[in-house]
């Protein structure tokens, strides 16, 4: 199970991986327009992704931001505990509270949770009482277009305990760290861009999935809300992230973080 990190100046971003296992369709099913370089391609550079029988093996990464003056950003929450929203296909429980031990960060001075988007895969952990100070954000878009069966037990008990910030598009959350609304996934799908003087950082939730979207960006997911949306978004953000020194840390490749590929 992999864990990392990376320095910036002035703190750390840490790799918590809650989990790893097979998804529930094929490689091919999931992402049916790949074309055979991309598969090619992505085989050499994660090839723990590929497993018996065209399965495909998920890392379930999330992120801590953890800044030297103390304060802590938590990016995406992961696959979550046992009876967690994910339990009908996710290997739960997830381990997210140990890797947090990990890195030295006790969930109670987590300021925020960024959720990139609302699928079971990212909010497990939220949805209890595990980061009890933590002010948790998302794009209203991404809210509003929630399903009842996940709204009640996961927006109802934030909004009760006024620890759920809606944002609406772009927005700075501290100096240096920017939401960006990057729909096509989901409506309200968002990226985080941490920027320093020496590289912008971009923790990508599900706007790439796996390696074979590094190598060719065109490549569509099965469970995109919108396909052409998604492509456009993930074809811009990465086209701009490529004027200058950029890193992706990624949800679910088997490394979290990776320099980015040259364009195609």
């Amino acid at each position: 199970m992999s864990f990392g990190w990376r320095k910036f100046p002035g703190g750390t971003v840490y790799a918590l991986c809650d989990g790893v296992g097979p998804f529930f369709r094929t490689r091919d099913e999931a992402f049916p327009d790949a074309p055979a370089q991309a598969w090619a391609a992505a085989d050499r550079y994660d090839p723990a992704a590929a497993g018996a029988a065209g399965q495909w093996i998920l890392h379930f990464h999330c992120y801590a931001i953890r800044f030297d003056d103390g304060r802590t950003v938590l990016v995406d929450a992961g696959i979550g505990p046992a009876d967690a929203p994910s339990k009908a296909w996710a290997p739960v429980p997830g381990r997210l509270p140990e890797q947090l031990a990990r890195a030295g960060i006790e969930p109670a001075s987590v300021d925020a949770v960024v959720l990139t988007h609302l699928h079971t895969d990212h909010i497990g952990w939220a949805a209890g009482a595990l980061f009890p100070n933590a002010r948790h954000v998302l794009q209203r878009a991404e809210a509003d277009a929630l399903g009842e069966p996940l709204a009640a037990p996961l927006l109802d008990p934030l909004r009760a305990a006024d620890r759920l910030q809606l944002v609406d598009g772009d927005m700075t959350l501290l100096p240096g760290l920017q939401l960006r609304h990057a729909p096509g996934h989901t409506p309200g799908h968002q990226v985080v861009l941490l920027h320093t003087r020496d590289e912008t950082l971009a923790l990508t939730g599900d706007l790439l999935v796996h390696a074979a979207q590094l190598f060719d960006p065109a490549v569509t997911y099965l469970f995109d809300d919108d396909p052409d949306a998604a492509r456009a978004t993930r074809i811009a953000l990465l086209d701009e992230l490529r004027g200058g020194a950029a890193v992706l840390a990624t949800a679910h490749p088997t490394e979290p973080f990776h320099p980015l590929p040259a364009g195609h």
